[in-house]
């Protein structure tokens, strides 16, 4: 390995841990001068946000504003309850939004191995999707602009992952070969498999230990659950 590309959220980042408590806590915050039962609008926005999200062009249009994008899923719940109350989809989304930053945290894994990855010497390059100020307000909060080389964010550099000019960028910015380099991600689309058709090894962080999907079509070179196993290995070979 001379040069490593990695993912942030659900990679470094605890990003989806409190994603339901997070939404409970918001309806319920704000739902009690509206009239509307906090529980009923916690299950429509559970419902929502799957529809919401599984869009695959809805999803890469969206994800470059998520607050816009969560006060869309909170508008789209209240209308299939039939209400059309004033400001509260926008005050929902702004109190999920403050209660998701306060939770996120990195996993215990992340500092060590990064710290440990740099006294090493690799060249270390950051990419992720989503929203400029969101993600650079992530990589701020939790100190992580000093172990990289390279940052790259869909919202400030016009296109994401799985887009070719991603990778390409950021081992053109560490100087790397692509069969020098490995990507390690919890997306096996956009963190294995296109990295892995320019040449990367793919590393497929699977922290849940759930393993490959019976229909996965692509195959990691490594599979692991830990960030440890990138610099003391006991990951999984993918066979």
């Amino acid at each position: 390995m001379k040069a490593l590309l990695l993912d942030l959220d659900d990679t470094l980042l605890d990003y989806s841990g409190g994603v339901d408590q997070s939404w409970t806590e918001a309806c319920s915050a704000c739902c009690a001068s509206a009239g509307i039962d906090p529980a009923v609008l916690v299950t429509a926005i559970a419902d929502t946000r799957r529809w919401f999200w599984d869009d695959p062009e809805r999803q890469r249009r969206e994800r470059l504003n998520m607050l816009g994008a969560w006060q869309h899923i909170v508008e789209f719940a209240l209308e299939r309850l039939g209400q059309t109350t004033t400001g509260l989809a926008a005050a929902v989304a702004r109190d999920y939004a403050a209660r998701r930053r306060e939770r996120m945290r990195l996993f215990p894994d992340a500092l060590d191995c990064l710290t440990d990855l740099r006294r090493r010497g690799v060249p270390l390059a950051l990419v992720t999707n989503g929203d400029a100020v969101q993600q650079r307000d992530k990589i701020e909060r939790h100190g992580l602009a000093r172990f990289f080389g390279a940052i790259l964010i869909e919202g400030e550099f016009g296109v994401g992952k799985p887009h070719e000019a991603v990778y390409r960028q950021a081992l053109q910015a560490l100087g790397a070969a692509p069969t020098e380099a490995w990507m390690v991600g919890d997306h096996l689309e956009w963190d294995v498999g296109a990295p892995q058709q320019l040449g990367l090894r793919g590393v497929w962080m699977d922290r849940g230990g759930h393993g490959l999907p019976p229909d996965s079509a692509v195959r990691p070179h490594w599979i692991i659950r830990s960030l440890d196993e990138l610099t003391t290995p006991r990951g999984e070979p993918a066979a």
